[in-house]
Formats: structure tokens, C-alpha cells, sequence
């Protein structure tokens, strides 16, 4: 159901659509060999072709065409075995040819869905109009001298995907789960790292906003939103603007704006261009792009587990809650270290990945990541070995520790950088698993509170709990509950 928003006049809708920029992953630039590594001293990484030197010629990266072919496959889009280079023609000065080479009406990837789950539970299909391939431009600097702007042509002809969706999303919210599905896809398929804060993800916003059931209302594009957050802003804060514009007898101008942090609003940038403004035309100087379709198999045979795959198995083989499994399969890094500290636990413990699923899912989601997050650390920067969160989750599973006191182990370790065995060794930590022990412990608490037994023999079944806090207490919160349990129920119903 298309959320509505009240205005002083009626309600409105908002119609959203993304297109995503998405680095591809390669060692080389799509046209030339020049090296794409981050970070680098401006101007290093530039070729003769980048830099548009006359005379130079394009010749495309077969690497940048698969990674692109993959993306695809992991959205479920048609892929287009033949497609065009277009010369899409504007002047900017960080763009040395005067032209970006890019897709127009024939992309390498064409339509395809990508279901996304809402906060209330719900699933949303939002459809992907096409993703084509594109040469990115270089960086203008404006901070670097006070009258002049440098130029650095390190990215220029750095291989992107653009990812454009249909205007299908109509709210932040909607937006916001578009591109941490997509942004998850690319991840997990190995053809763009995600790195948000580098530049290799962004997305360009598109809002707009009717009367519910009218005809579409002029859209704004709010350019290289960096931030997840940031984006669900400009949905916001364009809504509420194209909104309040009209209701007080102004239009929307359709024009490209961009997004300021520090007001969470969006400004004017340019009025925003038509595709014919960009003169696009063949590029000259590359052949149509054609492969097989064998190729596309090959490729798909080779594709890694996606995230929503990997969450079905993580449900249905190792037992774990849906909610446990989708905050697993979120991240890549997530998913991969929990998998090795379940294959670690396993070796251990010598018990079957079933019955250890639930147990090392729990442990991570709660305790490791609450830990994690008051560190201010991420999962790649986990303090703790595999192996030593392996040991901990098995001193748990022989009985060696109860669940309690295995994060009090946690925290330690946390602290110290010890391992769990010296840590229980040197506090002194171990479970009492002594039936004889807990046994006579649970003679002398019955004998001394006879008043308890009889009401609790009398109907008060809440005192059971009154009689296992008595034991906790004389053995310091190391007795073994099972073995507990075990001795107290049948002498208490006597």
C-alpha cells in the first residue's frame, strides 16, 4: 500500500527511483591499463587514454564485462548478450575527452526485480530498469589553492555500473532497504566492495510527488549520495519541500540538486539535463559488445551463494530464528565469520553443525556484536581469535561453564586478550557438575526452609525458583543447572 503524506491542502505520494554508481571491482580501468587502487597520489594512475591524448584508442576490460554480467545474474536481470557503447557529450573539467563512454538504449543488463523486506514485516518488489556500464570522470578539487582548482584523473576511466531502478519506492524507508539490497548483491557477488566512504557506492535520488492516482509529478535528482542515512534525508527532505512548494502556488523545477550534511536539506546544483542534450551516439572507436550465451553459464556456474540462499539454509539446516539469520546474511563479513566459528566450534566440540547453529548464532549476534558496538568496532575488527570464541562457546557446551558465566568469561577476555581456559583456570570459574556435592547442598536448603516445601508442595509453583537461587547462591553461580534441576524436582515433589 503507497504511503500517503498530508499536506495543508490533501495528501500526497511520492514516486522514488535510485540510480546507483557501483565501482567494479578490477585491477585495471575499463578502457585502459592504468591500476585503480584507492587512495593513491593524485595523477598516478593515468594513461595516455584516460587523459585523452590524441590518438589513443579505447579497448575495453573483459574482467569489468564479466564483472558486470555477474551483477546481473545476482539481481535475476536479463542479460543482454549484445550491447553499445554510447559517447554521452558534455564539457566539465574534470572530463579530459568531453565525452563519458557509457550505455544509452542498449545496456549490458536489462530489466530484472529485487524483493526487499520492510521494518512491519512486509516484502516490496522494486524493479530494475537496466544496468549499464560507464567510464567515471576524474575529481575536481576546489580546497587545494585559493584562486584555482586541481584536477586529479585518477578515477577517470574507473569502470562503473550504473544500477537504475524503476520509480516503484515511495517512501525513505523503501529507498533506504533498495540500496542495502543491492549494495549486499554487489558484495556478495564480489563485483564492488560497498565502500560507501571511498566513493565506489553512491547513488543519484529521484523524487517526486502527485496526488494520489495522478499523472507523475516533476522529479528532482539529488546527486552522489554516499550514505544509506543520507539518503533516506533526501527522500525526506524533498518530499517536504516539493510538497510545500506547490500547496504555496510554486512549481518544481526539474533540475539536479545536491544533498548538504549539515542541514539535511538539498540545494539547487543546475537545471537538470535531457537525454538529448547529451548528443549520445555510438562511440566510434569500440564495436558492439557481444558474447554468448554460454559465456553468461559459465559465469552463473560460477556465482557464490547470495545473501537471501544463505539465510533459507542457515533457517532450514543449522535451526536458526529468521531474525538471526537475516542480521547474519546482512553483511558479508558477518556471514563469513559466523561460518567459520561454527566449522571451528564443530572441530572442537565434535558435536554436528545442527545442534550448534542456535548456539553460535545467539552468542554472536548478542553478545559479539553488543560487545562490538560499544567498542565502536566491526566484525573485521573483532579483538577475539575465531579460535578463542571456539573455546569459550565449547567450555559452555562439555559443562565446564554455564551461560551466565561464560560472559563474564567474554568480558574478560575482551579486557585481557587471555584465552577463556586461563581465564576460568585463573578465576577459579569451572561449573560444579558434583551430583554428590549439589545433592547435599539441596538436602541442608530443603531442611532449612521446610515452610517453603510444604507451599510449594501445597500449589505456590513459583517457589522453584526460590530453591534454584539458593543453590546458585551457596556454590557462587557455578553449579550446573541441568544437574540441578535434575536433583531438586523430584525431592521438592517428594
Amino acid at each position: 500500500m503507497t504511503k500517503l503524506y498530508p499536506g495543508a491542502t490533501g495528501d500526497w505520494e511520492a514516486v522514488i527511483g535510485l540510480e546507483i554508481h557501483a565501482q567494479v571491482i578490477s585491477e585495471a580501468k575499463l578502457f585502459s591499463s592504468s591500476a585503480t587502487t584507492f587512495g593513491a597520489e593524485p595523477n598516478t594512475q593515468v594513461s595516455f587514454v584516460c587523459s585523452a591524448q590524441p590518438g589513443m584508442l579505447p579497448v575495453i576490460n573483459e574482467e569489468c564485462v564479466r564483472q558486470a554480467v555477474r551483477t546481473g545474474l545476482a539481481m535475476g536481470c536479463e542479460i543482454n548478450l549484445r550491447s553499445i557503447f554510447d559517447r554521452k557529450n558534455y564539457f566539465y573539467a574534470d572530463l579530459p575527452q568531453g565525452y563519458q563512454i557509457s550505455q544509452f538504449k542498449d545496456p549490458i543488463v536489462g530489466e530484472g526485480e529485487i524483493a526487499i523486506e520492510l521494518s512491519d514485516g512486509s516484502t516490496k518488489i522494486i524493479g530494475v530498469e537496466r544496468l549499464h556500464l560507464e567510464q567515471d570522470a576524474g575529481k575536481s578539487m576546489h580546497d587545494q589553492h585559493p584562486t584555482m582548482t586541481y584536477v586529479d584523473l585518477n578515477r577517470s576511466g574507473v569502470a562503473l555500473m550504473e544500477i537504475v531502478s524503476k520509480p516503484d519506492m515511495s517512501t525513505p524507508e523503501e529507498a533506504a532497504e533498495y540500496f542495502k539490497k543491492i549494495r549486499s548483491l554487489v558484495r556478495y557477488a564480489r563485483t564492488c566492495d560497498g565502500n560507501m566512504d571511498q566513493g565506489s557506492m553512491r547513488a543519484d535520488v529521484n523524487v517526486s510527488v502527485r496526488r494520489p492516482g495522478e499523472e507523475l509529478g516533476t522529479r528532482t535528482e539529488t546527486k552522489n549520495v554516499n550514505s544509506i542515512r543520507y539518503v533516506m534525508q533526501v527522500v525526506e527532505s524533498e518530499i517536504r519541500r516539493q510538497i510545500d512548494l506547490i500547496e504555496d502556488g510554486g512549481t518544481v523545477d526539474q533540475e539536479t540538486r545536491l544533498f548538504e550534511v549539515a542541514t539535511g536539506t538539498t540545494r539547487t546544483m543546475r537545471s537538470k539535463e535531457e537525454a538529448h542534450d547529451y548528443r549520445y551516439f555510438p562511440d566510434p572507436d569500440l564495436l558492439p559488445l557481444e558474447f554468448s550465451q554460454e559465456f553468461v553459464d559459465e559465469l552463473a556456474a560460477e556465482m557464490p551463494e547470495l545473501a537471501d540462499a544463505k539465510k533459507e539454509r542457515f533457517i532450514a539446516d543449522l535451526h536458526i530464528t529468521p531474525y538471526n539469520a537475516s542480521v547474519l546474511v546482512a553483511e558479508k563479513e558477518n556471514a563469513d565469520y559466523f561460518e567459520t566459528l561454527l566449522a571451528v566450534t564443530v572441530d572442537k566440540t565434535g558435536k554436528p553443525v545442527s545442534e550448534l547453529g542456535k548456539l553460535v548464532s545467539n552468542w554472536i549476534t548478542s553478545d559479539l556484536f553488543g560487545a562490538l558496538k560499544k567498542l565502536g568496532k566491526t566484525i573485521s575488527e573483532n579483538p577475539v581469535s575465531v579460535e578463542n570464541a571456539a573455546e569459550l562457546l565449547n567450555l559452555q557446551v562439555e559443562g565446564t561453564i554455564s551461560g551466565r558465566i561464560a560472559k563474564e568469561v567474554f568480558e574478560n577476555m575482551l579486557e585481557s586478550g587471555k584465552s577463556p581456559e586461563t581465564i576460568v583456570d585463573e578465576k577459579g570459574l569451572k561449573q560444579v557438575s558434583d551430583t554428590g556435592a549439589i545433592e547435599a547442598m539441596i538436602d541442608e536448603i530443603l531442611s532449612v526452609n521446610a515452610d517453603k516445601v510444604e507451599e510449594y508442595r501445597g500449589g505456590k509453583d513459583k517457589l522453584y525458583g526460590f530453591f534454584v537461587g539458593q543453590v546458585m547462591k551457596q556454590t557462587g553461580g557455578k553449579a550446573n543447572p541441568q544437574v540441578v534441576n535434575q536433583l531438586l524436582k523430584p525431592k521438592l515433589d517428594g
